[in-house]
C-alpha cells in the first residue's frame, strides 16, 4: 500500500450504505425482452477470429487436480501457473517442504518443438503453487505448456503472448467475467466462452465467495463457516478451481485477474472490515493477509503481485500493440470506508482509488499512445439511481459513494482517447454512457462503461419480477442502454475503428446443460464517446432471440418466483438464499441467516 493512500480516520463513520438493484431488460416500449432493459438502436457487426484455444492433453491424477493457467501476457513474456495439491484440502503439509516441478513451453500442442523449459520449486510456504514468468518469447504467438512432478504430468494449457510494442494488431478479443458463486449455480458459461476463443479473459472480482455452506440449489461450499485462515482460504480456492468448466477455460487462454470484496470478506474497505467491532483493524488485516496469499497462490499473476502481509500492489497495465492499453484497478485496498448518507457520498476527499493510483491511471491513459484506453474497475462507475421519481438513492459501495473522485476522473476522461470502463460486481449487465455530470441530462458524454453480469452469482432469476421493478426507474437513469438480469459474460472484439460487444447470456445455471446465445450487441465507435445498442441476432433455433419475451419459465427452476424486495436489491437472489452473500448491497436493513435477499447489506459479523 502506498503511504499516501493510508487511512487517516477522517472518514471513519460506520456505513451500511444503500446498495444495489436487480435488473432485467425492457424494450423501448416497456415490454419484457428476454430479461433485459434497453433503449436505442443502430447497426454494427461483431467480427474477429482469433487463434484457436488448445485442448487439454494428458491427465494428471491428483497431483495437478486444480489444473493449469496462464496470465498477464506481455509481448515477450507470460506467466504459467499450477499448484501441486496435497491429499487433504487446504493443507500445506503431507508433502515434503519443497517439490521440484518441471515445465515445458512448446510451439505446438504435441510438444514436438520445445521452446522453453525449466524446473520450478513448489514450496509449502506458498501452498506448493508455481508461478513461472517465461521470458524471451515471440509476440502475438500461441504456445502450449505443461508441468511434471511426482511422476505425473499436468493437462496441457494453451496461451498467447501480447502483440509487439508499436505493432497494430487487427483485432483483440476479450471476455469479461466476474462473480462466480459456487453455491448459486454451475460455471457453465465458460463452455461457451471457450468456444468463442478469446485472446484474453479479464476477471474483475469475486472469484470465490467467503460465505458459509448452506443448502442452496445445486452445490455447497466446503467447510462449516467462513474462511478466515490461510488454510481455509486455500480450501475455498481449491473447491472453486476444481470446477471443470473453469479449469478448461483457464487452460485455454491467458487470464488477467483482480480481486474485489468476496475474496476477503463482503464490502471490506481499505483497512476497515465490514464489521469493525467484531473485526478490529489488526485482526482484520491478519485475515486480509491470509486471503491475499491464498489468492496469489491460485492465480496466474507475477511476483510483482505477490502480497507482503496484508498489502499487495495489484493495479497494473498491459499493452496490446497500439490498439489498446488495459488498466487494472484496485478499488478495495485504498478506498475510504463507505459513506452512510448522500452527504457522505458527496464529501470532498473521499476516495475509492486513492491519489497515487488515480494519478497513475490518468497519466498512463494520457501517455499510452493506444487507440483504446480500457479500465478494469471492480465496481460500477456510472451512476445508478435506485429511486424512481424525485430524488436519488445510490450504492455507496460503488463509485456513486465516491462522487468527487469520480467527477475528477471523468473530467480527465475528456482529453483521453477512447476511455472504456469494464466492470463487474452487480450481477447485472449494465451498459451506459459515462457522463461528465449526472445531474444534467444534457451533460457531455466522456466515455462508455460495460458492467458484466455474473457467471453464476444470484442464480436464475424471475425476469418478469425484475422487469416490473426496474421499468419505473429507467427514466431516472437515461445514460443506460441496457440492464439485464441473466447470467453469462460480455465478449468484446476490439479493432481500430470500434469495439463490438456481445452479451452472451446463458439460459440457466441450475444445471450443466444451459445454452448460451447473444442476447444483445453494442458498439463503441473510435473517437465518439459513449456506446449504442445494435440489433442482436439469434444464433440457433434452440435459442430465443433478444427480441423475444422471456418469462421465469425460461430461466428459473419451478417454484422459484423471486420478486426483488421493494427496496431494490442489487444482486437480488431467490428467497432460499441466505443474506451472507451480499453483493452490491441494498438499503440498510437488519439481517439474519434466513433473510430473504442475499444482496442486502448487513451488519452481521463474519464467523470468527
Amino acid at each position: 500500500m502506498h503511504p499516501s493512500d493510508k487511512k487517516t480516520g477522517a472518514h471513519g463513520i460506520r456505513r451500511r450504505r444503500f446498495l444495489g438493484a436487480g435488473a432485467v431488460t425492457l424494450g423501448a416500449a416497456g415490454g419484457v425482452a428476454a430479461g433485459q432493459v434497453l433503449m436505442g438502436s443502430a447497426s454494427a457487426s461483431v467480427g474477429g477470429a482469433t487463434a484457436p484455444a488448445g485442448a487439454g492433453a494428458s491427465v494428471s491424477g491428483t497431483v495437478f487436480k486444480l489444473g493449469v493457467a496462464s496470465g498477464d501476457p506481455l509481448p515477450t513474456a507470460i506467466v504459467l501457473w499450477t499448484r501441486v495439491v496435497p491429499p487433504h484440502q487446504g493443507s500445506s503439509g503431507i508433502l515434503p517442504p519443497t517439490v521440484a516441478v518441471s515445465w515445458e513451453l512448446a510451439s505446438d500442442s504435441g510438444f514436438a518443438t520445445i521452446v522453453k523449459s525449466g524446473t520450478a520449486t513448489a514450496s509449502s510456504s506458498l501452498g506448493y503453487s508455481v508461478h513461472v514468468d517465461v521470458r524471451d518469447l515471440t509476440p502475438a504467438t500461441d504456445y502450449w505448456y505443461r508441468f511434471k512432478a511426482l511422476g505425473r504430468t499436468s493437462v496441457t494449457g494453451r496461451t498467447r503472448t501480447a502483440p509487439a510494442a508499436g505493432s497494430s494488431p487487427a483485432n483483440l478479443r476479450i471476455a469479461l467475467a466476474s462473480c462466480q458463486n459456487w453455491q448459486h449455480g454451475y460455471f457453465t458459461a465458460y463452455q461457451d466462452m471457450r468456444e468463442q476463443q478469446p485472446d484474453l479473459v479479464l476477471f474483475v472480482g469475486d472469484y470465490i465467495y467467503e460465505s458459509s455452506a448452506y443448502s442452496y440449489r445445486v452445490r455447497r461450499h466446503e467447510g462449516s463457516g467462513q474462511p478466515v485462515t490461510l488454510a481455509q482460504y486455500r480450501a475455498r480456492h481449491e473447491q472453486y478451481n476444481s470446477d471443470p468448466d473453469l479449469q478448461a477455460m483457464r487452460a485455454a487462454a491467458p487470464f488477467v485477474v483482480v480481486f474485489d470484496d468476496h475474496e476477503v470478506e463482503q464490502d471490506w474497505a481499505g483497512d476497515v472490515a465490514n464489521d469493525p467491532v467484531a473485526w478490529p483493524t489488526a485482526k482484520f488485516l491478519a485475515r486480509r493477509a491470509a486471503a491475499f496469499q491464498a489468492f496469489y497462490e491460485h492465480m496466474p499473476i507475477r511476483a510483482a503481485q505477490k502480497p507482503s502481509g496484508p498489502d499487495v500492489l495489484m493495479y497494473r497495465s498491459l499493452d496490446f500493440g497500439d490498439l489498446a492499453r488495459l488498466h487494472v484497478l484496485d478499488t478495495r485496498q485504498y478506498r475510504d470506508d463507505q459513506a452512510t448518507t448522500p452527504d457522505g457520498a458527496l464529501e470532498t476527499g473521499r476516495v475509492i482509488t486513492g491519489d497515487t493510483q488515480r494519478n497513475w491511471l490518468v497519466n498512463s491513459m494520457r501517455n499510452s499512445g493506444a487507440r483504446w484506453n480500457l479500465v478494469a474497475s471492480q465496481v460500477m462507475m456510472a451512476e445508478t439511481d435506485f429511486l424512481a421519481g424525485v430524488g436519488k438513492q445510490w450504492s455507496y459501495d460503488a463509485w456513486d459513494g465516491y462522487q468527487k473522485e469520480r467527477a475528477a476522473l471523468l473530467a480527465d476522461f475528456q482529453d483521453i482517447r477512447n476511455p472504456v470502463v469494464l466492470s463487474g460486481d452487480r450481477h447485472r449487465t449494465i451498459v451506459s454512457d459515462l457522463k461528465l455530470d449526472y445531474d444534467d441530462v444534457d451533460s457531455a458524454v466522456v466515455g462508455a462503461e460495460f458492467v458484466g453480469t455474473s457467471i453464476s452469482s444470484s442464480g436464475d432469476e424471475d425476469l418478469q419480477a425484475f422487469a416490473a421493478e426496474w421499468a419505473p426507474k429507467l427514466a431516472d437513469n437515461p445514460h443506460w442502454k441496457i440492464i439485464d438480469a441473466r447470467r453469462g459474460y460480455l465478449l468484446f472484439d476490439i479493432t481500430a475503428d470500434g469495439i463490438d460487444a456481445q452479451l452472451r447470456a446463458i439460459s440457466t445455471v441450475l444445471t450443466r446443460n444451459g445454452t448460451t446465445t447473444t442476447a444483445a450487441s453494442f458498439r463503441v465507435q473510435d473517437g465518439v464517446p459513449g456506446v449504442h445498442r445494435v440489433e442482436a441476432q439469434a444464433e440457433s433455433s434452440a435459442s430465443a432471440s433478444a427480441d423475444e419475451s422471456a418469462g421465469p419459465q425460461d430461466t428459473a427452476a419451478p417454484g422459484d418466483a423471486t420478486a426483488p424486495a421493494a427496496t431494490a436489491t442489487d444482486s437480488a437472489e431467490p428467497t432460499t438464499a441466505p443474506a451472507t452473500d451480499t453483493e452490491s448491497a441494498s438499503p440498510s436493513t437488519a439481517d439474519s441467516a434466513s433473510a430473504p435477499s442475499a444482496d442486502v447489506s448487513t451488519d452481521v459479523a463474519p464467523t470468527p
